[in-house]
Order: structure tokens, then C-alpha cells, then sequence
């Protein structure tokens, strides 16, 4: 970790002993450290139609102290100018670094929740972040994107599912929200800063040969979440800091014991959601379960209800036990079928953000795929393509029958030879089949200890 001399980090804090941990550690290392978390769900009782029209980071800011749970009487620009820093003027905020004066709570425009846990406890949540912060010494700021976590994450949450695919809201919310929008309402806000660290287990370092940042795995691989990480631009990487990828969780709970911080044996938590995932979602419209030769066996109430390897719930007599293996959204159907049926060699991968490196189109590249987190390494091999929907195929013989027949030269040669353009999406095959590739999910490709990209499955 370079020299932290006035440098300024922001540190997203949840109320987990991980994010506690990694404000204290770079407190100690000498930052100027900021707390921050978001507030990402509406009140109780109160939904999405209703935050379109209040205050929001980016459309008008505004705050109040977050003892006071009352929305404040004053007009947004009123609190606006009471609280937020100002770079002409002597900012109000207690100095950090020193950690020599009482850290002033903030908390931006209004009431919503978390992002690492969609549930009830996100009031208790910040708390607890809030009392983290005063122990360690440091500021500390909540900043509402209920309205933006609505119409980024919960609108493809829902779509996905809509869809018939299975979504993976935790990765795209780092990408999008925690590590995008939360530092540009901090921003709004006078807060400036020179990294942005949070408690994930992974390690980020600037390869000189390659010019480019990589992210690679945490040194505990049982705690490892570089795939939750591995949609964040080039950009973002080299403004994270990950204070914890050195350390296994052993040593983390040691250190916040140490420390006496209140959140020490506070239990993780990393689900999406605090419930069940279906009260989300719209209902559903019925119709048919069927298996793979076309017969009807029973009714679903909703394709939303339903996801590729689900075998409990089913409520159907088919003789043995059967499992999801396909959704088609188009004809609202749900298709079961035997356990070897799930088993799958090949898949496209769409929207691939390559860290790594750039690869050339058509490029046959070995690597190891995480089709979920918690699935394990696969042995793969992949093909990055451009959007050409002529060569849409996967590799095998037919593309090399329609050559042939066409006269041309293989498709990854004409691919190839057009370089301006970036591979955005990929073939693989597994050299062994797995067992529920699940359309929707993130695939994660590494060389060795690097992301070397991720994409969603098709």
C-alpha cells in the first residue's frame, strides 16, 4: 500500500466487522479515513412510486443529523448549506485524520437501506456502522439512493426473473451503486477523496507490462470475493483499496477484538435478501410444467417463482425426482427434466468486462469459469467474439462446414483480422460438463489467481 500522507479514503461501511475492520486498519496506516454507507430501500409502507418524487443525491441533495430519525422541516438547499462541506469556506466536518474531535454523523436526503442486505434491520445496520465510527474516530456519512437502487438493481431483479433468467444482483450492485453512484453522491457532497475501500476479501494491483489494473483472488481463498468484484471498470480499480485481501477472517475477528469494536462477534451476512426473494417480485401469470418430450405434468404460478436446477417446490408427479432445466419466457413454460439432464458443456457469455487484458477476437484462451460463486473453478477453454451475429455459433463443425460450403476463410480469421473492435461476448466449453449453467448468472474466468474477465450467462 503506497504512502497514505494526506490521502483521503472513503470507506463503504455496512455494520459488518469486515468493512469495520478495514476503516480501523487504514486509520492506522495513517489515512484520512471517511466512513460512508447508503441508504437503498424505502421506508416501510412507503414504495418506489412514491420516493419519484423526493429529494435525491443528484437531483436536488439535502441532510439532517442522523440521530434525528424526522425528515428535517427545512428546504433541501436549506440543510444543504448548513452541513455540506464547502471548499471556499472552513468545512464543518471534524478533522479525521487526527481523530482529535467527535466525528459528525450525516446522513443525505431522506430514509431508504443498505446495500450489502436487502432487509429490515438496514436502521439497526447503520447503527451499528455509526457507533463503529465513533469508536475508531472518524466521519461518517449516509448518502439515500433508494430511488437509483430501484431503477438500477431492483427493475433487473425483477426483469431477469421476467425473463426466465436467474440475476445476480450482488455483483452488479458493486459495479453500479456501491463503487459508482454512492462515490458520485459523495462527491455532490464535497467529498472528495483519493480511494474508496471496503471490506471485500480480494487484492488489486497496476501491472507496468500490461498498463492495465488487475484484480485478483484474496490470499484466504475459503474467503475469496474477487467474484463479486469483477464488473468494476478499469477506473474503479485503481481507486479501490482492499484492506483485507492479505488477511483470513481468523485474523480479521482477532483484530476487531483487539480493538473492542462493538461489532467484534457480530454474525455475517451476505445474502441479497432477508426474506423471500418473491415478495420482490410481481405476481406471476400461470402456466404449464412440462417436461422434455412436451407433456404436461402441472401448472406453475409464474416463471418468477422458478430457476434452472430447482428440484423442491415443483409440486408435480412425474415418477423420480425431477429438476428446472429450462425456462422459456417466450412461451411462459417451465421445462423438467432428470438430473443428467441438467448437466451442460457449452455456453455463451454476453457484456464480458475484460480486466486483464484485451484479448484479440477469436482467440482461443484457457482458463478456469465460476458459473456461481459458489460453484468451483471449471477447466475451460473460450472464444471472444465481437457482436457479429453471423458468427453467432459455437465452435465445432458446423462453422466449419459453412465455410467450407461458402468458400471463406474460418470465421475466427475474419473475425481476427478486424481489430479495432473489442470482444464483447464469448464462447466456452467446459472440458467436463457441469451441472446447471444458469442463463442469467455471472460467469467469472481466471488465470491463475487474476480475474481475467466476467460476462453474464446466456
Amino acid at each position: 500500500m503506497e504512502s497514505s500522507k494526506r490521502k483521503r479514503v472513503l470507506v463503504g461501511m455496512s455494520g459488518g466487522v469486515d468493512s469495520s475492520v478495514a476503516a480501523l486498519l487504514l486509520k492506522k496506516e495513517g489515512y484520512e479515513v471517511i466512513g460512508v454507507t447508503m441508504k437503498i430501500t424505502p421506508k416501510t409502507g412507503q414504495g418506489p412510486e412514491e420516493l419519484a418524487g423526493s429529494e435525491q443525491v443528484g437531483r436536488g441533495q439535502g441532510s439532517l443529523p442522523l440521530a434525528g430519525r424526522e425528515l428535517s422541516q427545512s428546504s433541501p438547499g436549506e440543510k444543504l448549506a448548513e452541513t455540506q462541506p464547502k471548499s471556499s469556506a472552513k468545512q464543518q466536518e471534524p478533522e479525521s485524520s487526527a481523530g482529535d474531535r467527535i466525528p459528525t454523523t450525516r446522513i443525505v436526503c431522506g430514509e431508504g437501506r443498505r446495500l450489502s442486505c436487502f432487509g429490515d434491520d438496514e436502521e439497526e445496520e447503520i447503527r451499528e456502522a455509526e457507533a463503529v465510527a465513533k469508536h475508531i474516530g472518524i466521519p461518517f456519512w449516509v448518502v439515500d439512493l433508494s430511488r437509483e437502487y430501484e431503477e438500477r438493481i431492483l427493475s433487473y431483479f425483477r426483469s431477469e426473473y421476467a425473463r426466465g433468467r436467474t440475476p445476480n444482483p450482488c455483483v452488479r450492485c458493486n459495479a453500479e451503486i456501491k463503487f459508482g453512484l454512492l462515490l458520485e453522491g459523495c462527491r455532490k457532497l464535497g467529498l472528495e477523496y483519493d480511494y474508496f475501500a471496503t471490506g471485500h476479501y480480494a487484492r488489486v494491483r497496476f501491472e507496468e507490462r500490461a498498463g492495465r489494473w488487475l484484480l485478483l483472488k484474496a490470499r484466504d481463498a475459503s474467503k475469496d470475493q474477487s467474484y463479486f468484484l469483477s464488473l468494476l471498470s478499469q477506473e474503479q480499480l485503481g481507486r479501490s483499496l482492499f484492506p483485507l485481501g492479505e488477511l483470513n477472517k481468523v485474523e480479521v475477528r482477532k483484530i476487531a477484538r483487539e480493538h473492542h469494536l462493538p461489532v467484534s462477534e457480530k454474525e455475517e451476512s451476505q445474502d441479497f435478501y432477508a426474506g423471500d426473494y418473491r415478495k420482490l417480485l410481481p405476481k406471476g401469470k400461470p402456466g404449464p410444467i412440462k417436461n422434455l418430450s412436451g407433456k404436461v405434468l402441472g401448472q406453475h404460478q409464474g416463471i418468477e417463482n422458478y430457476t434452472v436446477g430447482q428440484r423442491r417446490g415443483l409440486r408435480i408427479a412425474g415418477g423420480g425426482r425431477l429438476y428446472v432445466v429450462r425456462i422459456e419466457a417466450e412461451t411462459n413454460t417451465v421445462y423438467v427434466g432428470e438430473e443428467k439432464d441438467l448437466m451442460r458443456q457449452e455456453f455463451k457469455v454476453d457484456s464480458i468486462n475484460w480486466i486483464a487484458r484485451w484479448p484479440q477476437p477469436g482467440e482461443e484462451i484457457e482458463a478456469r469459469v465460476r458459473v456461481r460463486y459458489k460453484s468451483p473453478e471449471l477447466e475451460c477453454r473460450l472464444w471472444p467474439r465481437i457482436s457479429q451475429p453471423e458468427w453467432g455459433i459455437l465452435p465445432g463443425e458446423r462453422e466449419k462446414e459453412r465455410a467450407n460450403k461458402s468458400g471463406e476463410a474460418p470465421p475466427e480469421k475474419n473475425i481476427s483480422a478486424d481489430i479495432s473492435k473489442k470482444p464483447d461476448w464469448a464462447e466456452v466449453i467446459l472440458l467436463t460438463p457441469y451441472k446447471a449453467v444458469t442463463p442469467g448468472q455471472v460467469a467469472v474466468f481466471y488465470e491463475g489467481e487474476v480475474v481475467l474477465g466476467a460476462g453474464f450467462i446466456l
